[in-house]
């Protein structure tokens, strides 16, 4: 078995509908964003330096409140099989990473992924994401590297069937494919890729159809800009999160709530440092 999984309750008439209108994952595509004042975050992680000598950044801090909004809200941690939605007990984060170029390698585009994420402090989770970019991004991941290579031998007319035909064992069918080479569940729950450090204040991300991740989140980078506190225009620290969902399996109320609880612990992360902060 790949995904420890059980089914979802009954689909509401909407939900229904939502199953029943669109046949791809290319279609039900939703969007939104959340504006975050940040200077709590950016001080929490200048302090976090400064006692401990190790580094945060943005990102982790994001796939932290994210892990910590799927525990709160499990109806969000969802894949979808065939036309039925089906809940994940595990709660992985995915963070897409930019594999500059080396020798014969070009620049590329891949993921690393943490899973129990949920279950982590703040610490340990920003220690297993690095240890795991690092890897990625020194094209050192044996798994990724070699499903690279195989991907890169197929003609492009048969990608799509072939990420399709792929999709359908490791998700359709829930099959573990380690043992003939494939990463174990390489996606996880949600996805985070940080705009910031590209220099983009905002952007909204595409779904890809044949990861099943309902979830992608976007952060962009931390800008200056006129704020209103007490009645008066105060400078602030802002970053414009934005959300892309699949409206077959989360619903817009469901997205919004998620979305505002990775908003809350941004601005009030001060929880992550307390007893018993691992999750909220």
């Amino acid at each position: 078995m790949n995904l420890d999984l059980h089914p979802a309750p009954p689909a509401s008439a909407f939900r229904k509908l939502a199953l029943g209108t669109w046949r791809s994952p290319r279609d039900p595509t939703a969007y939104a964003s959340l504006d975050v004042r940040m200077e709590p975050a950016l001080a929490f992680m200048a302090s976090h330096r400064t006692r401990t000598g190790r580094r945060l950044t943005v990102t982790h801090l994001v796939a932290k409140a994210a892990a910590d909004a799927l525990r709160r809200y499990p109806e969000a941690n969802v894949v979808l099989r065939g036309q039925r939605p089906w809940l994940r007990e595990d709660v992985g984060v995915c963070v897409l990473v930019v594999q500059p170029a080396t020798g014969a390698s070009r620049v590329d585009l891949t993921t690393a992924t943490v899973h129990r994420a949920d279950a982590m402090p703040l610490e340990a989770l920003a220690d297993a994401l690095e240890s795991r970019v690092s890897r990625v991004r020194a094209r050192a991941d044996v798994e990724i590297e070699r499903g690279k290579r195989r991907s890169s031998r197929l003609p492009g007319w048969l990608m799509g069937s072939a990420l399709r035909l792929l999709s359908f064992v490791w998700y359709g069918l829930n099959v573990d494919l380690r043992r003939v080479g494939m990463p174990f569940d390489p996606f996880g729950s949600v996805a985070v890729t940080n705009l910031g450090s590209l220099g983009l204040e905002q952007g909204f991300v595409a779904m890809v159809p044949y990861t099943r991740v309902p979830l992608l989140l976007a952060p962009g980078r931390v800008r200056d800009v006129p704020v209103v506190e007490a009645g008066g225009l105060v400078p602030g620290k802002v970053l414009t999160l934005t959300c892309t969902w699949d409206a077959r399996v989360i619903d817009v109320d469901l997205a919004a709530r998620v979305l505002r609880h990775i908003g809350e612990a941004l601005e009030a992360p001060q929880g992550w440092d307390a007893p018993g902060g691992e999750a909220r």
